[in-house]
């Protein structure tokens, strides 16, 4: 079953919530969210990346960066840009981008449905950012950014939240991405009830983006509980925001490769030590992938395209990916990338940015690009179910959550 329980959300204003949403807090760098906040200084930006308050060269301590986020949300809060709503609520949000539409619940979880396996995984997460996620949960104590789910939807979602999108949303609002966000507050009881029961009989959660939050509130939940001698398992911190969206309206673009050089390979020998494992032909021009087990090359100004052969595919749920079938047989053997999560000479590169992205990183700072065909939701739903989890940067999702729409502190 899947656990979910209403609260009492702090939203901006209707009026002010375009100004105040932000992109998440990971999507961004600090000097694009420095560039931001010049002309819109009412940014939640301030609170999730706190340190664009301060000068892009300066070494601030991770304790001192969270009091200060801490300070700015009590600011939001203290000068109206985020009101507490009267009563506990579900929030129902829609957002589309282009032709695709997806609404999903905005709902507190169980903290131990997390830590029970009922909330699956894909990835592995970092020791460095869950400290830092933990400390921000701490410091501010509250969850400024949702965790992104979904289920395995078997078509009555959308039954149960039918007659909540015939009524005007609470907010509206088009970012700056050219994205529609629309939220609707839950606060009729029945409503609340019906949506409850509907997910009790949900099997179980699957992370979509969003490991590193969910993993810290489990650990915020386990310092809370260490120090609360009169801990009963229902106090807000046994909880963690998220959005839980329908799997069959979820949206997964390509994540793609750049590498930083050719591992002292010459370009011929490159070319011929892929021919290997992968059939090698010459592209006119930039194409995106567009079928699994296919990508696109970029190199020395050309594209090519990479057929894996048959006697490298897997039908293991990890290793029939396409981000493992190229990091097994040719970044990792030819390029010397071992370990994709911890290597410089590697980065990612999110779809929405396009292949153009990657042949201007090639004309700046790295020698080669891959684009990959992207991973479908029934592919993490399989690796979820396995108790596997995927290569790093494997899922790239769109469109993004807001972050500051809605924000639940823990008290």
């Amino acid at each position: 079953m899947a656990i979910i329980k209403p609260f009492r959300g702090y939203l901006p204003p209707s009026e002010l919530a375009r100004k105040v949403s932000s992109p998440p807090y990971d999507v961004i760098s600090s000097d694009e969210a420095r560039e931001i906040i010049l002309n819109n200084p009412d940014s939640f930006l301030r609170v999730i990346k706190p340190e664009i308050d301060y000068a892009s060269n300066s070494d601030i301590p991770g304790n001192i960066l969270h009091q200060h986020a801490k300070d700015n949300l009590q600011d939001f809060i203290e000068s109206g840009k985020l009101l507490q709503d009267d009563k506990p609520c579900f929030y129902l949000y829609e957002i589309t981008m282009g032709c695709h539409t997806q609404t999903g619940i905005m709902a507190a979880v169980s903290v131990t449905e997390y830590n029970n396996g009922n909330i699956k995984k894909h990835e592995f997460t970092r020791p460095d950012k869950e400290d830092d996620r933990t400390e921000h949960i701490e410091m501010t104590n509250a969850n400024t950014g949702p965790v992104f789910l979904t289920f395995s939807n078997d078509g009555e979602f959308q039954h149960q939240i039918e007659s909540i999108k015939n009524k005007t949303a609470d907010i509206s609002l088009q970012a700056d991405d050219n994205t529609l966000h629309n939220l609707w507050k839950i606060p009729i009881l029945d409503d609340q009830i019906s949506l409850i029961t509907y997910f009790e009989s949900i099997p179980a959660l699957y992370i979509a983006d969003g490991h590193h939050r969910a993993a810290s509130a489990s650990r915020v939940q386990r310092i809370r509980e260490a120090a609360n001698s009169y801990h009963k398992g229902d106090e807000p911190y046994n909880f963690f925001l998220s959005v839980i969206f329908p799997h069959d309206e979820m949206q997964i673009m390509d994540y793609n490769r750049v590498v930083k050089d050719l591992n002292g390979l010459t370009d011929s020998q490159f070319i011929n030590l892929i021919q290997t494992n992968f059939n090698l032909t010459a592209l006119p021009n930039a194409v995106r992938p567009n079928m699994k087990n296919i990508f696109s090359m970029f190199l020395l100004g050309s594209w090519y395209k990479l057929k894996a052969k048959d006697e490298i595919l897997s039908d293991d749920p990890v290793e029939g990916l396409d981000a493992s079938i190229l990091q097994n047989h040719l970044l990792e053997p030819l390029l010397g990338i071992n370990d994709p999560r911890t290597d410089v000479r590697i980065d990612f590169i999110g779809g929405i940015r396009g292949l153009e992205e990657l042949e201007n990183r090639c004309s700046l700072d790295t020698a080669v690009a891959f684009a990959l065909y992207p991973v479908s939701i029934e592919n993490l739903l399989a690796v979820a179910d396995a108790n596997k989890v995927m290569p790093p940067k494997s899922t790239w999702f769109e469109p993004k959550l807001r972050s500051g729409l809605v924000v639940r502190l823990l008290d």
